[in-house]
């Protein structure tokens, strides 16, 4: 997909659709932009994206558009606009071993047995409990909490 040129009306159109980040860093990523356009740009905002926008841009933002931006209303209205009705189904997340590239493994999830992916998931659960190293002991962070809210709330000393 083409870039969208940084010009002032662009920067403002970004700023509005992309709220909550800067407008030329909304504006790097044009199919992630597109898809927030798609899904929250005014009439007027479109208007001037489409100057810069060809239908296969927008066929293609819609085709590579990240899961979870463009709602099913706005998902259904721009695939009709590009003459596809019925509409191809929504991008979704994966995750696990289906989101991962690098496993070299192309399993969904929904291909693993619910036995294997509790397997996978409590795996998963324990290469992350190994990287984070236990510097704490359970009774010696009671033992703290017990002298911190003493020292807070207990009996004042009388002087």
């Amino acid at each position: 997909m083409n870039s969208i040129p940084i010009t002032p009306l662009t920067l403002e159109v970004a700023r509005r659709i992309i709220w909550f980040e800067p407008p030329e860093r909304a504006l790097a990523d044009p199919i992630r932009f597109m898809a927030y356009a798609m899904t929250y740009a005014r009439h007027e905002d479109m208007r001037v994206i489409r100057r810069y926008v060809s239908d296969d841009d927008l066929r293609e933002a819609l085709d590579h558009a990240p899961p979870g931006i463009i709602d099913p209303r706005s998902w259904a209205y721009w695939n009709s606009k590009m003459g596809r009705y019925p509409p191809p189904p929504p991008p979704t997340r994966r995750f696990g071993r289906a989101a991962d590239p690098l496993s070299g493994n192309t399993a969904s999830a929904a291909e693993l047995s619910p036995e294997d992916q509790r397997r996978e998931g409590r795996i998963a659960w324990q290469r992350i409990r190994q990287q984070q190293p236990s510097t704490s002991d359970p009774e010696e962070l009671r033992r703290r909490a017990r002298e911190d809210w003493r020292a807070k709330y207990g009996p004042k000393e009388k002087k």
